[in-house]
């Protein structure tokens, strides 16, 4: 079979080249408008590129000419059931981010509430505004709605507190994604599934396959590290019916260390301070028969390079023992440029997941999606409140999505 690929300024054009090219028996096996990323692109004239195909010439009959088809919406992209959260009624389970396809997607979560009713607004509104623009390209309307669209999802992601950077690749992705005749509705179904793809679903703690699984808690102090280890312990003791130790390396702060104990008497379950990765590696053997052993470690700054170094030898004492998990408990309300130089040093410490806090301490969740972007770790827990062992959910990305492309 011979593929290729042709361009034109309009889909005719570059359909009428393939088929010049292979025959009449040609097939057209994708269309797609391609245009340089970034926000400003959009007012540039796009590309259209058409793939089509041709059997070569053999003793099999010859390929009858198929349909052309276009691109399938963003809509119908694999089907992506939302993640369910760890605690039933602290975050109610999200329809599934798509439908079958004789469904609309339930409008696509109501058109993500108000979005769809603040964007009528504005166009009416900026119909009055003058751009003025690079180029002179009269072919593309300057106030056209998908234009306008594709501003106020920019600057509604801005307004959550989304990095301009990861903003700008936003946009790019949809311009790149849209063509001639995309509905303002279609555009928006693709830019929702497109950002649950990119977030993924929960990664949570799971059991070993053989004996307990070392589970670390990492991050500075503040974020409510020891409190989110009782929410998460306390549900696999109570809920799931595990057996599950409690131990601490934190030496420093004597009142983080009387909590975890405090939580430790109401589960029943045991609780030890260690102090060298010798004691770390005795405890794993105390505790051989338990499926959990959740490890609550000394928050510090990215300066203080001497508990940094002694967290890096906890957390890699039983390496070559035992199957561990490592936890990056962040704050929600923790301004950004703080959080990139968290996690780039607890990144030089090990591989981690994302638990994020305080989420009802803020209304903007810009810094969930550009940590996630930053890293590529697996989001994992977020949490709302103080309450143990309620107010924590496995991460929803639905939830999240829904919240970033609104300005409620």
């Amino acid at each position: 079979m011979i593929i290729k690929r042709f361009q034109g300024k309009t889909e005719n054009e570059a359909t009428a080249a393939a088929l010049k090219e292979l025959g009449a028996n040609a097939v057209i096996m994708n269309v797609k408008t391609t245009r340089a990323k970034g926000l400003m692109a959009i007012f540039k004239r796009p590309t259209v590129e058409v793939t089509a195909a041709v059997e070569e010439e053999s003793d099999n009959p010859p390929v009858k000419k198929g349909p052309k088809v276009a691109p399938p919406p963003a809509s119908q992209a694999a089907n992506l059931a939302p993640a369910k959260p760890a605690y039933p009624g602290v975050i109610p389970d999200e329809e599934p981010a798509v439908q079958n396809k004789d469904q609309k997607n339930e409008d696509i979560e109501a058109k993500i509430e108000s979005l769809h009713s603040l964007l009528e607004k504005n166009l009416k509104k900026e119909e009055e505004a003058k751009e003025s623009t690079a180029g002179d390209d009269n072919d593309i309307e300057k106030n056209s709605e998908a234009v306008r669209f594709l501003k106020l999802i920019y600057s509604t992601l801005i307004d959550n507190e989304v990095d301009e950077r990861y903003a700008n690749e936003i946009i790019g992705e949809l311009s790149d994604a849209s063509r001639p005749g995309l509905t303002v509705d279609s555009m928006l179904s693709g830019i929702y599934q497109k950002m649950i793809l990119m977030f993924g679903e929960a990664d949570t703690v799971k059991s070993a396959a053989n004996g307990p699984r070392l589970v670390y808690f990492i991050g500075p102090t503040g974020v409510g590290k020891t409190t989110t280890i009782a929410k998460i312990a306390s549900s696999l003791c109570v809920e799931q019916k595990k057996k599950v130790a409690l131990v601490t390396t934190d030496t420093y702060r004597i009142a983080a260390t009387d909590q975890l104990k405090t939580y430790a008497n109401i589960m029943e379950t045991p609780f030890k301070i260690l102090y060298t990765e010798k004691e770390m590696v005795e405890a794993y053997e105390e505790f051989k028969d338990y499926d959990f052993i959740m490890v609550d470690t000394a928050g510090h700054s990215p300066k203080n390079q001497d508990l940094v170094e002694g967290t890096r030898q906890f957390l890699h004492a039983l390496d070559d023992k035992a199957e561990k998990e490592v936890y990056l408990v962040l704050s929600a309300t923790t301004k950004y440029k703080d959080l990139i130089a968290i996690v780039d040093m607890y990144g030089q410490l090990d591989n981690y997941k994302l638990i994020f806090t305080k989420l009802d301490e803020t209304g903007q969740l810009g810094n969930l999606w550009n940590i996630r972007m930053r890293t590529k770790a697996n989001m994992s827990y977020v949490t709302m409140g103080q309450n143990v062992p309620g107010d924590i959910a496995a991460f929803n990305p639905q939830t999240a999505v829904k919240k970033l492309l609104s300005e409620e």
